[in-house]
């Protein structure tokens, strides 16, 4: 994993923010366009569109005050990074691998997540995270309970 361990500060933010607004008007206005012309310190660069919108989308995080992990899809997870990943303990993690939720392999005695099975579970438990917040508004709705 590529990471920024440490929160941008607010000059960092404000230069993430300019940036990412920029290259957000940028990507708009020229939505043809599969690549860029970048000059870094008199050198050029071709990047591909792909990589300007992940940047954009890296400027937008970091305008927003957050730090930045970049993780391949096919990346092996330790627990520890998968927990951080859902914000859950480690414990509560072990207990979802060892209950089938979500798939793993051992190499050794360590358990590993692979990053797209992570995503998977992670946009199934949000969906019906949804679904469940949605229908509590309709119940509320229906005993007008003023939602």
């Amino acid at each position: 994993m590529n990471t920024a361990e440490r929160l941008p500060d607010s000059e960092t933010t404000d230069l993430a923010r300019d940036s990412a607004t920029e290259l957000s008007k940028l990507l708009a206005n020229m939505p043809e366009a599969d690549r860029a012309r970048v000059q870094l310190d008199g050198i050029e660069l071709i990047l591909p569109r792909d990589a300007l919108a992940l940047l954009r989308d890296i400027l937008t995080e970091m305008a927003q005050g957050n730090a930045v992990t970049l993780v391949p899809r096919h990346a092996e997870l330790t627990t520890q990074e998968a927990a951080n990943l859902l914000n859950v303990s480690r414990p509560h993690l072990i207990k979802l691998l060892e209950g089938g939720q979500i798939p793993f392999t051992r190499t050794g005695t360590h358990r590993r997540i692979r990053y797209e099975d992570l995503m998977a579970y992670k946009a199934e438990r949000d969906r019906q995270s949804k679904e469940a917040m949605e229908e509590l508004a309709r119940q509320a709705q229906e005993l007008h309970m003023g939602y």
